[in-house]
């Protein structure tokens, strides 16, 4: 494993484009277009700081919103309309999620054990990011309740009182099929957010970088390095939108409030949902090191 020392994506402040992370992650054939930013003025940190605060209550008032269920029941559970064919798309885009992070330079150069907690940290927000980017949509179909006797027997010990009082989370019901459809509506939301902000490849690149590194993770050897990838990729992302958005002056918050909804998806709920299907109970971190190492 290279150490920091050889990786050339540390310019002073992120002012050399040639050498900064986002350009090296535009460099992939897959995220090429004609457009390319140009340089803006830098911006301080505690300006990120401060739009990340002005837009987190709005982002939770729209995450309320947007996973109310209609019943008032977190009970109601969902599945897949098609498995066979959005489990597929979702596996494509998996795939192409991994060789998406494979090919930043800075990741790279990483240590693996700071590889390893950003891949596992950060697999679902960059794959459902990379479901809003291919515009895969699914439809589900709400699952049958279990019958009581079922709630019993998979749910363990009934206390005394009434049956009827009895109340079984969906987490503890480990024979119910399906997913909460509140957590299927919030998948629903984000996409639907992002398909509304009509997002650029380029914009979907400065997202994933933001993503990719997350510092808040604990335990990592690089922190501060990790911490200046993801500054570098919010700062970028905030240029790229003043230079080609010049007349929408919300569009980054807007952006901001679609990564806090991101922040809100359950990693189970994920593999259940869209892996689940057509690969059983298997532990997803094994996939992955399958898939990212070969091991």
């Amino acid at each position: 494993m290279a150490t920091l020392e050889g990786c050339h994506c540390q310019g002073a402040g992120g002012q050399n484009n040639n050498n900064s992370i986002l350009y090296n992650i535009l460099k992939n054939d897959s995220l090429t277009t004609t457009e390319e930013p140009t340089s803006q003025p830098q911006h301080t940190q505690q300006h990120q700081d401060l739009k990340v605060s002005s837009c987190s209550s709005s982002s939770r008032f729209e995450l309320r919103q947007q996973q109310a269920c209609s019943c008032g029941s977190l009970l109601r559970r969902g599945s897949l309309r098609s498995p066979q064919v959005t489990c597929k798309a979702a596996s494509t885009v998996l795939m192409k999620t991994l060789r998406f992070v494979k090919n930043v330079p800075c990741f790279r150069e990483l240590p693996e054990d700071d590889q390893l907690l950003l891949v596992r940290n950060g697999w679902v927000p960059l794959l459902v990011l990379g479901l809003a980017q291919d515009r895969v949509d699914f439809e589900t179909t709400e699952t049958a309740e279990p019958s009581m006797l079922q709630r019993i027997l998979t749910g363990g010990c009934v206390s005394q009182g009434s049956l009827m009082d009895r109340q079984v989370e969906p987490e503890q019901s480990a024979g119910t099929p399906g997913v909460s459809l509140a957590d299927i509506q919030g998948i629903k939301a984000f996409l639907k957010k992002c398909w509304g902000l009509d997002i650029s490849t380029k914009e979907y690149a400065y997202l994933k970088g933001a993503v990719l590194f997350n510092s808040d993770l604990p335990g990592l050897c690089y922190l501060n390095y990790i911490q200046s990838l993801r500054r570098e990729a919010h700062q970028a992302l905030n240029e790229y939108v003043k230079l080609i958005h010049r007349d929408d002056a919300t569009r980054f918050a807007k952006l901001l409030i679609a990564l806090a909804m991101l922040r809100a998806i359950s990693p189970p709920v994920v593999a259940q949902l869209f892996f689940k299907p057509i690969i059983g109970a298997v532990n997803m971190e094994e996939v992955l090191l399958e898939m990212f190492y070969g091991k």
